[in-house]
């Protein structure tokens, strides 16, 4: 696994999935989708962007430091990067970051990767339209979340530019707007889940 605190060098052409949250806790289902996205997206990297706060989110984060930290214990992988850059480039909503990471990054194959809880609210976030027009998604299923995101206002709205699950691999080179559903193993952990246990857990 690549560990920086800096924006990161990529050649033209290769191909990486952003892959943001807060991850607070990460556990192990973000492994799991971010494993399957390097798999059926045939990428050359996934960056884990370990958020400063989710805009959409009352509750706010354990310490961004500590969340890397976490992260960067569980990727364990030699094509994962996990950072802090939505801090470093001084963004707060994806949009803003994915177009700050474009200009960074010229000629660059970027896909952004969400689960399907976060495609079916994707018309709450700022400028969502704009977003998908400017970059191709990846959304992997969730138990409970996955047909109500593919009948949600950003699903329907783009349902031309859906790519078959079959040929996810093609995904990175195609222009936005353009998505598809990955296939996959639905973890049933949430970070809210784990936040809650731990809250919860007798003092020792």
């Amino acid at each position: 696994m690549i560990r920086t605190g800096k924006l990161p060098f990529f050649s033209r052409g290769q191909t990486v999935v952003l892959f943001g949250g807060s991850f607070d806790p990460p556990h192990a289902g973000h492994r799991l989708v971010a494993q399957a996205a390097l798999a059926q997206l045939q990428a050359d990297f996934v960056w884990w962007l370990v958020s400063p706060q989710n805009p959409l989110k009352p509750h706010r984060p354990g310490a961004q430091s500590a969340r890397v930290a976490a992260a960067q214990g569980l990727a364990r992988h030699s094509k994962f990067i996990v950072n802090d850059a939505e801090t470093r480039l001084g963004t707060r909503y994806a949009v803003d970051t994915v177009r700050a990471l474009k200009a960074a990054h010229p000629g660059v194959h970027f896909i952004w990767l969400i689960g399907a809880d976060n495609l079916a609210q994707m018309h709450k976030w700022k400028d969502w339209q704009a977003l998908m027009r400017e970059i191709a998604m990846a959304v992997y299923p969730r138990p409970g979340a996955t047909l109500k995101a593919l009948a949600g206002k950003a699903a329907l709205r783009f349902g031309a530019q859906r790519l078959p699950s079959a040929e996810a691999a093609q995904l990175g080179r195609r222009p936005a707007p353009a998505w598809t559903l990955l296939r996959g193993v639905q973890s049933s952990q949430s970070s809210t889940a784990l936040r809650k246990a731990q809250n919860q857990a007798p003092a020792k």
